[in-house]
């Protein structure tokens, strides 16, 4: 019953528990909000600690991309998945797994549409394919957009330079110190556009290694100043400008909060407050304006949006021009959560709502007649 409850809690339509012991899948499907369009949202591949974690990670997930869909003003709901198990799986296991979970993805006649997460590629997207037509992200050879991430980092990185100019009235990175948590395919994309435009950067990832190549090839080309941090717990107190999350939620926390020494938090990582509302005011209460990010990581899913309502035509000029609607939401919500005296987090996840709202009503009305 306790799952019941926790539907009831988000909102949600629909989930589905998906399993195949033979191919090894344990994935569930959560469809929270299909008024506006079919939910559209990644699938995951992790390796939970438990049920229950994957549980409770899939429902915030998919309630996350309904208020992002609403806010970026495409005719998408929300929805995602996530596969509980272990990603460096075998190709053989891999296709297979992969393809039963399209199989599922099929079986919901397309209230569900899938794309790329966490753990997932672009040849994973190709497997589900072969299963159901409902699927994103696919490669250009087959008429898709291929991978969303530079499309999110671009959309993260108009986000913080409007939180620069917010909060110091300059938008320019140049000297700005940096400190991106989180170095995978947005994390490097979004390290790349800052590096360029002159920012100090600040890098942690759990691959060292990796990190520490992507950190010279940054100096090298582009003659900034780029540091590695190897202790994860470090990075909550380096001094700078700008912190940016771009790996896993919930890091943003009653622990985390009150070491942080930056007066901006804008970064790509999705459900980045563990507790939404407490979480919110403890960073407004510190002065740091904070970049809600189901707003300002929406490129990825504007990106897999213009694949999917023109399929086979992807129009990259007309994605760059529809990702222009990040720093403008961005640029209302910092002075509306201002002028109201309430978290930034609140006012986007009421511009999200009013417009679910207004075009169910509308929705409604089409259908009554």
């Amino acid at each position: 019953m306790s799952v019941f409850k926790d539907i009831e809690n988000y909102g949600h339509e629909q989930v589905v528990f998906c399993q195949d012991e033979e191919v090894g899948l344990k994935a569930i499907i959560a469809i929270h909000n299909t008024v506006i369009g079919p939910g559209l949202g990644g699938v995951r591949f992790w390796n939970y600690n438990n049920k229950s974690e994957a549980l409770f990670d899939v429902l915030r997930l998919s309630r996350g991309m309904s208020l992002k869909a609403a806010a970026a003003g495409i005719e998408l709901g929300g929805a995602k998945a996530v596969i509980i198990g272990d990603p460096s799986i075998s190709s053989v296991d891999r296709e297979a797994l992969f393809r039963r979970f399209g199989s599922f993805v099929n079986s919901l006649s397309g209230k569900y549409i899938t794309a790329e997460d966490v753990g997932v590629g672009v040849k994973d997207m190709v497997h589900i394919k072969m299963e159901t037509d409902f699927v994103s992200g696919l490669p250009e050879r087959m008429g898709g957009s291929g991978d969303p991430s530079p499309v999110t980092a671009y959309g993260t990185y108009l986000g913080i330079k409007v939180a620069l100019k917010h909060k110091f009235g300059d938008e320019d990175v140049r000297g700005k110190k940096i400190i991106i948590k989180g170095v995978g395919k947005v994390g490097y994309n979004l390290a790349n556009l800052l590096a360029e435009d002159g920012a100090e950067l600040v890098l942690y990832d759990i691959n060292t290694a990796r990190t520490k190549e992507i950190a010279e090839e940054l100096a090298e080309e582009y003659g900034v100043k780029v540091e590695v941090l190897e202790d994860e717990d470090k990075v909550w107190d380096v001094e700078g400008d700008v912190f940016s999350p771009c790996a896993l939620g919930g890091e943003l926390n009653e622990k985390t909060i009150p070491r942080l020494k930056v007066p901006i938090v804008a970064g790509a990582a999705n459900n980045q407050l563990l507790d939404e509302e407490a979480d919110g005011k403890r960073l407004k209460d510190r002065g740091i304006l904070y970049a809600p990010d189901f707003v300002i990581n929406a490129g990825g899913l504007i990106n897999v949006y213009a694949e999917v309502k023109n399929p086979g035509y992807y129009d990259e000029d007309e994605v760059e021009e529809m990702v222009e609607v990040i720093p403008e939401n961005l640029e209302f919500i910092f002075r509306d959560a201002e002028k109201r005296n309430i978290t930034t987090h609140q006012s986007a996840i009421e511009l999200a709502e009013r417009r679910i709202k207004k075009l169910g009503h509308i929705k409604k009305f089409f259908k009554s007649n």
